[in-house]
Formats: structure tokens, C-alpha cells, sequence
């Protein structure tokens, strides 16, 4: 998986009408700076209005998910999203001259296709990842629905149907490497079954739909007057099937086209959390609305993670202690005394900030044409961050020394370069005793953890 972002090299445009509406639109994919994530613009629409991709904008879930934002409503996005995930590329702005992308072919190829034709950007900011690190699942029991995301550190997705069909059957489909989705979802077809057809059109959906672009699965013998009816629906001069099979004998690209197919909406769908995930997906017979449910409960997730977890770091509010009352409090110095404030400290944690420059010391030999901090300094930042927090329960702490007596369980999750402000944050895991102290440290750049571990320290009298 990518580390940093990327976005495209120039605008590429497709055209086509779209499923559910019948309305023909131009798509034109744009290149967008960093951060700035996948957003829709309605160029027909008085002020050229912008919609986010946001789980929170989605208002209609009839066979396609809906966004709408600032007035604006775009129809059916997650073909189009799932191709933008597919590529691993993180900021595009999509501006659509209609209500719906087009369907093209059913499948995303057509999206990826014309994005590979003008080339990805790499750009100078990290991927923000959300990482799965325990589990979450969603169930609906009356549509036999289940949807779970694991830890794991890629991102893999296995998709389970099962409609009770002898077309069809059991099915699944999986990728376990999101690079994979060009060759193994892009071109899978979206799919309804016969008895769907006719509901569809009451309800107004499925406008641009036809055999070249939806697959028709008939799971019963059909009449000759039905099929007349469904070439009038469909607009085609005959259509025909076998006793059991597909309408016109469509063959399909896989076996499993259909589970991959939702293996494709699946991903499409989950784009509306807002980052790239690192996580494992398992669904058991997934749709939009369990997609959509889920990926809100992801979302609420996130938003907790962020409130609870993440040191809030204002630079002009004071410090709880600056970087003399440091000094004043730890027996280390240039170039070891590794942070410059204390944001946050009571009885039971601490949160400080080492601004790292270019002017570190380290960097003359630590990798001086790619400036990495090297991962042990970080720890040494992190370990006297929780000297602070150790020091501060002791009635005198000028009298005591803190030595680091052991590392557990550390894993760093991205680089530290110059410019990086990191907030480091240390948890007692229990209270002090016999001297010894056991710390839950994290440290995290722009919102990002970049490492965590738990740390056990000494505390001795200096005149021991």
C-alpha cells in the first residue's frame, strides 16, 4: 500500500448516461492537492455546488448509494469511488454535469481505465489511515447480513452471497492486496435478478439500465409474452434466455462475477469513511444499506479515537511546563534533552511536544539526504515524556532519578522527518509501586500515530 498521497497528472473525462436516472453526463476527474480527499461538483447546478464524500451526506440507498451536499445530490457514486480506492488515490475533484456518473459497462473499468491513461502523482503527505486495531461488526439479522473488519496491517476484503439461487449458489470473492483490483473486481458487473426488473421500474430507478450494462440473472422458466414485455422495458428488439441462466446469454467475465462485483460496491461504499483503511473486511451477504451502516459505525469510531486518544495541542496557550521548568525537572541535556514542552500532566498522564527541526544533530548522519528521526531517539523523547509524569508523583522530585528498565510491545507506524511536531502522550497502566512504574506511551504526527509501546521505569534516590 501506498505511504504518501497521490492524486492524477491531468483532468481525463468519461461520458456515458447514467443507471438509475437515464440522464447522459460528462465525469471529469481532476487533479487536487494534498488533503483534499474525493469531492463531487455539480458544474450544471447554479454555484457549481461541491459535495463531499462523506458517509454523513448519504440520503438514499435505492439499489446505489446517494450523496448530497450544499443542495447538490450525486446518484450512484460507488463505481466510481470504488475505481478512485482500486488506484490507491487519495484527492480528486469530480466535477459531473448531471445527477449520476455514468454506468458505463456496469464495472468500474472504464473509470480505472481512463485514469491509468493519464498517470498518477505522488504527493508530499503521508496517507492518513485509519487503523483497524480491534474488532468492529455490524449485523443485520433480518436480511442475514454480517460485516466485521479486523486488524491487520494492509488492507484485504473477502465478500460471501448467497440468494437462495440455482444460478448463482454460494459465491464468494476476495483480494488480499488492494492491488489486485484491476485485474480481479474493476470489470465486474453490476447484477439484479429478473423478478427485480419490473419493481425497478415502478420505482422510478433503472432509467439507463440494459443488457450492456447490468447482468439479468433468471433463476425460473420465463413465458414468451414476458420476454416480449422485457425487450419492450429493456429497449431491445428480442431478448432471449435459457430455462435457467442470464438474459441473452450473457457470459459472465468470472464465475464468481457476482460476488465480486460486491466486493467492488464494498469498497466503493467504504470510501465514504473519509481515509484509506488498514484493516481486514469480511462481509456476509453485504448491500448498500449494511455498507453504509457500517461504515458510519467505522466513522464514529474514528471520531471517538480522535476525541479520546489524540492530546489537543494549541501553540498559543502556555504550556504546563516549558522548556527551563524541563530542565529544571530531567537531568538530561543538548543534545539529549528530546522535548520541548509539557502540554497536559496529572496523577495519571502526561502529553508533550518535540518540534523537530533540521537543525537536530542526528541528521548529520542519520540518513542527511532523507532525514529520518531515527525510532530510538523517538523512544528516548517518549520515555522522558513519561520521566515527567514519574517524577511528578513524587513529593520531591529533585531528590529521585528515572531509569528505563524495559520496552514492550513497540511498533512504529510511520517516519519522523523535519518540520513533524509530535505530541507524545504516557498513560500509567497502574499505580507506582516498589519504585517501579508502567507506562502506555503513543506519540502522533498530524493526527497520525506514528509510534506506541509500553515502557516500565526505575525510580531511585539520587543518594542511594
Amino acid at each position: 500500500m501506498n505511504e504518501k498521497q497521490h492524486t492524477i497528472k491531468a483532468p481525463v473525462t468519461v461520458t456515458g448516461i447514467g443507471l438509475h436516472t437515464g440522464i447522459v453526463s460528462n465525469m471529469t476527474f481532476k487533479p487536487a492537492p494534498a488533503n483534499h480527499g474525493y469531492k463531487f461538483q455539480r458544474i450544471d447546478m447554479p454555484g457549481q455546488p461541491l459535495v463531499n464524500v462523506d458517509v454523513d451526506n448519504v440520503v438514499d440507498l435505492s439499489r446505489g448509494t446517494t450523496i448530497e451536499q450544499n443542495g447538490a445530490r450525486v446518484n450512484t457514486v460507488e463505481h466510481t469511488l470504488a475505481a478512485l480506492v482500486g488506484l490507491q488515490i487519495d484527492n480528486v475533484l469530480i466535477e459531473l454535469d448531471g445527477p449520476e456518473p455514468p454506468i458505463m459497462d456496469g464495472s468500474a473499468i472504464e473509470f480505472v481505465k481512463a485514469l491509468i491513461s493519464v498517470g498518477m502523482q505522488e504527493q508530499n503527505a503521508l496517507r492518513n489511515y485509519f487503523e483497524i486495531t480491534k474488532g468492529i461488526s455490524y449485523k443485520d439479522d433480518a436480511r442475514g447480513v454480517e460485516i466485521a473488519a479486523l486488524p491487520l496491517d494492509d488492507y484485504r476484503l473477502t465478500v460471501m452471497v448467497d440468494y437462495n439461487s440455482p444460478v448463482l449458489g454460494s459465491q464468494h470473492a476476495s483480494i488480499t492486496d488492494i492491488t489486485q483490483f484491476q485485474e480481479e473486481i474493476a470489470s465486474c458487473r453490476t447484477f439484479c435478478f429478473l423478478h427485480e426488473l419490473e419493481a425497478l421500474f415502478k420505482q422510478n430507478l433503472i432509467k439507463g439500465g440494459n443488457l450492456d450494462n447490468a447482468i439479468v440473472i433468471v433463476d425460473r422458466v420465463v413465458q414468451e409474452d414476458e420476454l416480449a414485455h422485457l425487450s419492450e422495458l429493456l429497449n431491445k428488439p428480442k431478448v432471449s434466455v435459457q430455462e435457467e441462466g442470464i438474459l441473452n446469454n450473457t457470459e459472465l467475465r468470472f464465475k464468481n462475477e457476482p460476488a465480486r462485483h460486491k466486493l467492488l460496491d464494498l469498497i466503493g461504499d467504504l470510501a465514504l469513511i473519509g481515509r484509506p483503511i488498514k484493516g481486514q473486511i469480511l462481509a456476509a451477504r453485504p448491500g448498500h444499506a449494511a455498507n453504509v451502516a457500517f461504515a458510519k459505525k467505522v466513522k464514529r469510531l474514528i471520531q471517538e479515537s480522535v476525541i479520546k486518544n489524540i492530546p489537543t495541542y494549541d501553540p498559543k496557550k502556555p504550556p504546563v511546563m516549558d522548556i527551563n521548568q524541563i530542565a529544571a525537572t530531567l537531568p538530561h541535556r543538548y543534545p539529549f534533552l528530546l522535548i520541548d514542552k509539557i502540554i497536559h500532566l496529572d496523577d495519571t498522564m502526561v502529553a508533550g511536544i518535540k518540534n523537530v527541526t533540521m537543525n537536530e544533530p542526528f541528521f548529520q548522519g542519520h540518513f542527511p539526504n532523507n532525514p529520518v528521526m531515527p525510532g530510538v531517539l523517538q523512544i528516548e523523547a517518549m520515555a522522558q515524556t513519561g520521566g515527567i509524569l514519574v517524577l511528578n508523583a513524587m513529593d520531591n522530585p529533585d531528590d529521585y532519578w528515572t531509569y528505563l528498565l524495559a520496552i514492550d510491545k513497540c511498533r512504529f507506524k510511520r517516519k519522523v522527518v523535519p518540520g513533524d511536531t509530535i505530541i507524545f502522550k504516557c498513560e500509567l497502566l497502574a499505580p507506582l509501586k516498589r519504585g517501579i512504574a508502567k507506562m502506555a506511551g503513543q506519540a502522533f504526527v498530524n493526527g497520525q500515530l506514528v509510534i506506541e509501546a509500553e515502557m516500565s521505569a526505575m525510580i531511585v534516590k539520587k543518594d542511594a
